[in-house]
Order: C-alpha cells, then structure tokens, then sequence
C-alpha cells in the first residue's frame, strides 16, 4: 500500500474534490472522526466546514494547516467498507492525527479503490502537530498495516505513486493532458534554478524537456518541448511545443522561475533540511539502493547520472516537502557527483588530498572527522577491506607526493 500526503492552506479545496466524486457517485464517505454529523445523514461540504471552522479560527502561524491523504492498495487487493474504514482509522491514529476531526472517502474512480482522508495539521488551540520524518513513519505504518490485513506489499516501482503527482503513463493515452497534470502544478510551485535540475524533476515523472533554438521573423527563439517518457526514460512519441500548454510552461516563464527560486532558496534557507537528512543517511546506508530506499522514506527523492561505464557523473536531489531541487555539489563538495561515484563504485579512485604538514596521526584524526576528507572518500576507503592503518598509510603517502611536487615547482 502508499500513503501520499499533501498539505495545504484550503479546506474547502480538499473537501469539494471529494465531494465532486461523491456527487458523481464514484466515491462515499466511509468514516468521520469528531466531526459535527449531518442532520439528513448526508454529508457536504458545507457540514464539513462547520466541523473545521473553530480549528482554523485559532490557527496561530501555519501557512498550511489542511493534510490530505490517500491510502492506496494494489488493484489486487480486496479490501471491504468495513476494512477500509478500520485501516483509516488505524492509519490516523499511529500517524498522531487519531484526535483530529477526520473524514474519510472511498473512491472507485479509477481501477482499484483507495481511500482519501482530509484532515487538520493543527489541534484545537492553533497549535500545529509535529509532523516530523512523517513521510518516513508514513512508510512504516503502511508496513504495518500491510501485514496486518494482509495486503500486497508495495515494490519500488509502486513507491513512485507516492510522489506528490502521478507520473505519466503513455499506455494510457491522452499523453498530452497527463503532461499538462503534471508540469503546470510543478513549474509552479517547485524552486529550481536551471534548466536541467527542472529536467532531473520532470524525468521522475517521466517526462522529458528539451531546449529548442531557432529564428523567427529574423529574431533569435528559444522554446521547449515536452514529450513523454518510458520506463527506461526513452522518449515515447510526438514532442509537444511548450506553448500548447500555456505561457507558465514554456522557456520565459522557466527563466523567471529560476530567478524567483534563487530568491527564496536563499531567503528561506532551504537546502538545510535536505543536506541534513542526506547527510545522515549516508551514514547509516552507504550503498546506493538503501540510500535512495531511506531518502525516498524522508520524501527526497535521489536522481543519478551515468555514463555507459556506471560511473556516476551527476546528482540530483529533489525534496517534495520543501519542493525545492537541488545540483549534489550546490548543496556543498561533500555531495558532489564525485563522491557518490567513490562511495557506490569502490573501485574508483578514492584517495582525497590532505593539507600540507599532514603527520600520520594527523591524517587518522582527519579521515574520521570528515574535515579533511569529503564523506564519499571516507566510506570509499572503508569499503575496500583496508584496515587503519592501511588509509592512514595511503592518506599520508598521497598527501607527501602532493607537497614533493609543489616543492618541484617551486
């Protein structure tokens, strides 16, 4: 099963695209937690409000105080109301919302059903609820509640519907609208400040961008164009002019977005919560599937170029609750493309320069501190079955080689 989690500043908002689909009875509502019941039975939009209304009134500082979940078995699993309802229930309790006023739907708009949540972030006194790691613990509970109810556990490829927005599928059809689903909601809201950060977030959507130049009129152009993607990220089809999706889109706007980005990455110091997390990750899953697995679970998502060797020349990482996109070496050297290649391809060279007068026991101090070696050197040394004294000896070896040949110059 995946949980995806979206938050927002409108109830109302959240309430109206459930109430839609039950007005076209292709949903109904299967549970309400603390929520002031309809006098007819029926519940609307409306009635959900008055339920809402006194929380958001004293809602003290939080700029997006509504939580809307979707709960989301395989196509193969045969769930009951009755199950649907006590998993939801179960869900919001071990996540910390079992309190809150909480309605739940059941949809069948699609192939499978799967069930949406709209609730608060905030408690009665305004105050918001922590809502730490909670992608992460999100994972965890979807775990639990798979093996209580016996559900089909979710493969990685599954992990991806827990992105904020559904990737397009070309078996589908109607690719052109699936893009505009997708690249109108994230050239809007995500931060990215160029061109290929916005390429390495639109390909785990599986959809690619490409920069056209040309003359029109006897004056320079630049566009783009938008074309769908397959699993292997191979272009699939007709590429589709920018302008075909509207002005927010295309090359001037994109350009006006990196700018704006800069901005507020900076203002509101965004990079700190993603190089902490990944970070700590790093340490704990010093291999690459387990790396992405762990970020994945913290909403980060881990994006790695190769070339037709494996060597990792490029790294990108994509933090949907910040929504901001980041190059590895902008959020500093020690996430740089090179390090990530040296942590998960061991047989490269890993060996990192040391400063000048580095003794022996300087160098043993300085590999573990991480001062004198970027964290991808560290575990590349580890990774190959040396022992300590075998880096230390390379370490100071290198670092000597290094001061001779300055000297030579000299």
């Amino acid at each position: 099963m995946v949980a995806k989690m979206s938050s927002g500043s409108s109830a109302y908002g959240a309430l109206s695209y459930n109430q839609e689909k039950v007005d076209k009875e292709k949903a109904e509502v299967l549970w309400a937690n603390r929520m002031i019941e309809p006098k007819n039975g029926e519940w609307d939009i409306s009635c959900c409000m008055r339920s809402f209304e006194p929380y958001l009134a004293s809602n003290q500082r939080t700029e997006k105080p509504v939580l809307h979940i979707s709960l989301n078995p395989d196509p193969k699993d045969k769930l009951t109301n009755v199950q649907l309802s006590d998993m939801a229930q179960e869900y919001m309790q071990k996540m910390g919302y079992g309190d809150q006023p909480y309605i739940v739907y059941k949809h069948e708009d699609i192939q499978r059903r799967h069930i949406h949540i709209v609730t608060l972030r905030i408690d009665e006194n305004g105050k918001k609820i922590d809502h730490n790691f909670e992608h992460r613990r999100s994972m965890e509970v979807c775990r639990e509640l798979e093996q209580k109810y016996k559900l089909i556990q979710a493969e990685k490829q599954q992990h991806r519907e827990g992105l904020p927005l559904k990737p397009v599928d070309y078996r589908e059809g109607d690719v052109k609208r699936q893009i505009a689903n997708v690249i109108r909601p994230v050239a809007r809201t995500y931060h990215f400040l160029s061109l290929n950060e916005y390429k390495a977030l639109l390909s785990i959507y599986r959809i690619g961008v490409e920069e056209v130049r040309g003359e029109v009129n006897g004056k320079p152009y630049k566009g783009l164009t938008y074309s769908a993607l397959n699993d292997k990220g191979e272009k699939v089809g007709n590429p589709i002019n920018a302008s075909s999706f509207g002005k927010t889109v295309g090359y001037e706007a994109l350009e006006k977005r990196f700018e704006k980005s800069a901005e507020l990455m900076k203002a509101k110091g965004l990079k700190e919560r993603s190089k902490n997390i990944i970070a700590s990750v790093l340490k704990l899953h010093p291999t690459q599937p387990g790396f992405e697995r762990e970020l994945a679970k913290n909403n980060i998502s881990a994006l790695f170029r190769t070339n037709s060797e494996g060597r990792i020349y490029g790294a990108t990482f994509i933090d949907h609750q910040e929504k901001a996109v980041f190059n590895g070496s902008r959020l500093g050297k020690e996430f740089s493309a090179n390090v990530f290649n040296q942590l998960f391809n061991p047989r490269e060279p890993i060996v990192q320069s040391l400063p000048q007068h580095t003794n022996e026991n300087e160098a043993f101090k300085l590999a573990f501190s991480g001062k004198g070696f970027m964290l991808g050197s560290l575990f590349g040394l580890l990774s190959v079955g040396s022992s300590p004294s075998d880096y230390e000896d390379e370490a100071v070896k290198h670092a000597k080689k290094k001061q001779k040949k300055k000297q030579n110059k000299l």
